[in-house]
């Protein structure tokens, strides 16, 4: 696919531009009567594999039901982050990238680049939330799957709850990230960045096909990074391999092999002293003798597809990924209000290893005038991690010469049979989906003691959509999503009585509407949403000892979302979110209040123009602004937050424009928080501090 040419409006198809894109130059009629003057036609990275995109805007995707749809058609709330987006914002971490998505919240633990820790409608999504290339992924408790957006095409976040089709997820939704996959048009990147904090990365991103008749496809993705960060001994440095290949031996058969191979090192401690309760220090908790965070992920899997005839095509996706973690961490403690501060040292490892393959098969057919996509299908996920823990209170060398002793693991076994009805009429779309898990827990205590746990539930979706003339689609929905609990909580945390956690249920009522406007690459959608969430888990820490209880939720609130690429070279996305989560059950004095880090109001707006002709030909101008207002810094509501704001621009400059031996040449310089905003921002009565000014270049050569 390319983007939209200048000339949009003289009715130069789209589709029938598709065969040009393999021309390294721009492709320019002669200027005559009879032939107009073509715009430039830009090759792009996203392969519309899986999302089907054009500039900010995403067309068609398969999150939301397992089969290609129209987004329009969905009867629920779907946000997309795309391609052009991740390109001129350039996110750094998946945190970043969700930074302009409605009712997204990754902003509750200030600067912290070790973990992408985000919430959706008010409820954490970084646990059973992840999903890549539709399979789920699950985080241990410190070993997390770390995202390279560099490495993506997209993001699809799915609103509320998702476990009619996913199984096992959270309230608030499930985040997707689409892999970069073979094109079959050839594609070639070189991307040189440097910027504050002595940040050097180099990227290469090469695609197209092995064979001539495009039966073998490849793509290969990498990236090396070295940089600090404005914290010291803090690093922020990274190896990214990503090998692809797609093999097409026929038009109705195919095989993507998807892999990564990634070592990253950060800082093991981004916090800061919490002075008293609520009270943010300028002490540094980390200690430049030990303060790495390093991470070794990789991931292999499969998608294979084939088409038997125009009632039947099956699927089964397949992946093994695995994350082991190795932190070094510091912190302060007090002995005495007019004593020193003393230090501790802790040591912290985890193995964490998934599996999961998802086998499908859809059928396409008719009941008199209603037409059916229908979707039926098994899915096994298979989880485990090991972690040790050690503390040292003497010095780093003790901790260094320590043994990490064993703190616990889990293994979990997952099986999931789902069916999805897609049903169409008229303008009407009906979707019904309906799923079973049976979920089997073994868990290790640090004692190497053993427990073990089954769950299980039904899931389900009923979701209904109409599609006016107009472009307007007005739609409601009603789903429900499941998630086991491991462990034992304390109704009482003072009792040393705890009973079995029972699994997390949450159910949302949700009304919508969506308008794909007429003649222009631009949409609008609202949604008003309820979701009840019960025997959600946290840790209380109210006895000094952190133990797990349970706590409903309910959480209300209003989305407003627009996503534009226009004619003109304008282009933008807009999203405001009035959000209040509310505790209906939870610890003594918090019942009726308002969830801590939870702003009432979200608003972002970023908006991007390239010069398309005259003298600013080429020259790229992009700004933001994130609005976070004030919230609560504890379940206690005893304080609060101050709203917050960040501004983040991007400048550009195209060098093709101008000179035809340049085409493909690229310059761009990015900035985030432009205007240096450090806030403090208070989690259940714990204090971050935000990431000051952040400024860094790029050199981009495409060919």
């Amino acid at each position: 696919m390319r983007t939209r040419p200048t000339t949009w409006r003289l009715g130069i198809s789209l589709l029938g531009g598709t065969a040009m894109l393999g021309q390294p130059g721009a492709a320019r009629a002669q200027d005559s009567e009879t032939a107009p003057v073509l715009g430039k036609i830009e090759v792009t990275a996203q392969s519309n594999e899986i999302l089907v995109q054009d500039g900010y805007v995403a067309k068609k995707d398969r999150i939301g039901t397992k089969t290609d749809t129209p987004i329009a058609r969905i009867p629920q709330a779907i946000s997309v982050v795309t391609q052009k987006q991740i390109e001129d914002q350039k996110p750094r971490t998946l945190n970043e990238t969700l930074g302009y998505t409605a009712s997204a919240n990754p902003n509750s633990f200030g600067f912290d680049t070790r973990y992408d820790a985000f919430f959706l409608r008010g409820f954490q999504a970084f646990y059973n939330g992840m999903f890549r290339d539709g399979l789920r992924q699950y985080n241990g408790p410190s070993a997390w799957f770390k995202t390279e957006p560099y490495g993506i095409e997209g993001v699809t976040i799915l609103k509320g709850p998702a476990s009619s089709l996913y199984g096992v997820s959270g309230p608030g939704g499930i985040v997707n990230v689409v892999t970069k996959r073979p094109k079959d048009e050839p594609f070639r990147e070189i991307e040189l960045l440097a910027g504050e904090h002595n940040r050097f990365q180099a990227a290469l991103d090469a695609s197209g096909p092995v064979t001539e008749d495009g039966s073998i496809l490849y793509r290969f993705t990498s990236l090396g990074r070295k940089s600090e960060t404005e914290l010291p001994a803090y690093p922020d440095d990274k190896i990214y391999l990503a090998p692809a290949v797609t093999f097409k031996p026929d038009e109705d058969t195919k095989l993507t092999i998807l892999g990564e191979y990634s070592k990253s090192v950060t800082g093991g401690t981004a916090a800061f002293y919490n002075s008293s309760y609520g009270v943010l220090s300028n002490v540094y908790e980390g200690d430049p003798a030990w303060n790495d965070f390093a991470q070794n992920q990789g991931r292999i899997g499969y998608e294979f597809e084939h088409r038997f005839n125009d009632l039947l095509t099956v699927r089964q996706n397949l992946r093994y990924n695995a994350v082991d973690s190795d932190i070094e961490y510091a912190g302060h403690y007090s002995i005495g209000a007019d004593q020193p501060l003393q230090r501790y040292w802790g040591h912290y490892t985890e193995n964490m290893k998934n599996f999961v393959v998802d086998n499908m098969a859809q059928f396409e057919f008719d009941t008199g005038p209603v037409k059916h996509t229908a979707v039926g299908g098994i899915d096994y996920a298979w989880s485990d991690y090991d972690a040790g823990s050690g503390l040292s209170y003497v010095s780093v060398d003790d901790i260094k010469a320590a043994a990490v002793p064993h703190s616990g693991g889990q293994e979990m076994n997952q099986l999931g049979a789902y069916l999805h009805d897609q049903m169409e009429w008229n303008d009407f779309t009906l979707f019904a989906s309906g799923r079973y898990d049976w979920v089997d827990t073994t868990s290790t205590a640090a004692d190497f003691s053993t427990s073990k746990q089954k769950d299980s539930a039904f899931s389900g979706r009923l979701g209904l959509s109409y599609q006016t003339e107009w472009g307007i689609t007005p739609y409601v929905n009603y789903s429900t999503s499941f998630s086991p609990n491991i462990g034992f909580v304390y109704d009482d945390v003072s009792s040393t009585v705890g009973r079995v956690a029972r699994p997390t249920i949450a159910t949302q009522k949700e009304i919508g509407v969506k308008y794909e406007i007429p003649d222009h690459n631009a949409t609008v959608s609202a949604a008003l949403f309820d979701i009840d969430q019960k025997d959600g888990v946290v840790f209380d820490a109210s006895t000094g000892i952190n133990k797990q209880r349970q706590l409903d939720l309910n959480s209300r609130g209003v989305e407003l979302e627009a996503n534009a690429s226009l004619d003109n070279g304008f282009s933008f996305i807009a999203s405001y979110t009035y959000l209040r989560v509310r505790i209906e059950r939870g610890a003594e004095g918090t019942d009726g209040n308002e969830l801590s880090a939870t702003p009432n109001h979200i608003l972002s707006l970023w908006g991007h123009y390239q010069f398309e002709n005259g003298t600013l030909e080429g020259l790229g101008l992009g700004a933001g602004v994130r609005v976070a207002g004030s919230s609560y810094g504890d379940d206690t509501n005893t304080f609060k937050n101050d709203a917050r704001a960040f501004v983040d621009a991007s400048l550009s400059y195209d060098f093709g424009t101008r000179n035809p031996k340049l085409e493909g040449v690229k310059l761009q310089v990015n900035a985030k928080n432009l205007f240096d905003n450090r806030q403090t921002i208070c989690s259940a009565g714990y204090c971050y501090r935000d990431e000051g000014r952040s400024l860094f270049a790029s050199l981009r050569y495409r060919f």
